[in-house]
């Protein structure tokens, strides 16, 4: 099935690159944000246009799909993997929103913390996704995988430690609700990462 097409099989997986390194790209932006809190309505703004890019990549993608006959990859991959790596996208872009709607003034270690993983995650995806082009690659992408299963241990490992901490620390009732939501969206981020590295899994076992 690789072979049947090549000019089609390098369409759709430049898509995917494509996709990839907006979400990439993306997650930079909301650690910039959150390690450097300030020009935040700007900030936030570029999160929101990678936003709006990987939803025209996404409308792309599906766009192609439905007009193309035979896929270098199963139609049901092809669609889950590009929702998935959108879902990745949504969240980040919730969580930067979080930050102006609830009127953050300051931003605690733990949620810089979340930022470090969502990168490396994102990052592995990149390469992850780059190698898929040749599937003689396929070990090497499968532990591209495992390392972001890594990355969504870390997320659940942070998660329980911030909560842990605010619980704790925090005695504003006001700020213990904003920041257990902000950091539960930013561990969704984390794991909606998981879930593009599963889907990727499933395609090379089904072709390797």
């Amino acid at each position: 099935m690789f072979g049947f097409n090549k000019s089609r099989k390098d369409e759709f997986f430049g898509m995917f690159d494509k996709t990839a390194q907006n979400v990439h790209e993306a997650s930079e932006a909301l650690l910039d944000l959150l390690e450097h809190y300030d020009d935040v309505a700007n900030k936030t703004g570029r999160i929101k246009n990678l936003e709006h890019a990987g939803d025209e990549f996404t409308h792309r993608i599906l766009e192609r799909l439905a007009k193309t006959f035979i896929t270098p990859l199963d139609r049901e991959d092809i669609q889950r993997v590009t929702m998935r790596l959108d879902d990745v996208l949504d969240e980040m872009d919730t969580a930067a929103n979080r930050m102006i709607l609830f009127k953050i003034t300051k931003i605690p270690d733990e949620a810089k913390a979340f930022g470090r993983v969502l990168v490396r995650a994102t990052g592995l995806l990149v390469e992850a996704f780059d190698q898929l082009h040749d599937l003689k690659q396929h070990e090497s992408i499968l532990s591209l995988c495992v390392e972001v299963h890594t990355q969504e241990n870390e997320g659940d490992r942070l998660v329980q430690t911030a909560l842990a901490n605010l619980f704790e620390k925090e005695k504003d009732p006001k700020e213990i609700i904003k920041w257990k939501d902000i950091y539960e969206i930013l561990e969704k981020s984390i794991d909606r990462c998981e879930d593009v590295a599963d889907v990727l899994h499933t395609i090379v076992v089904k072709h390797a």
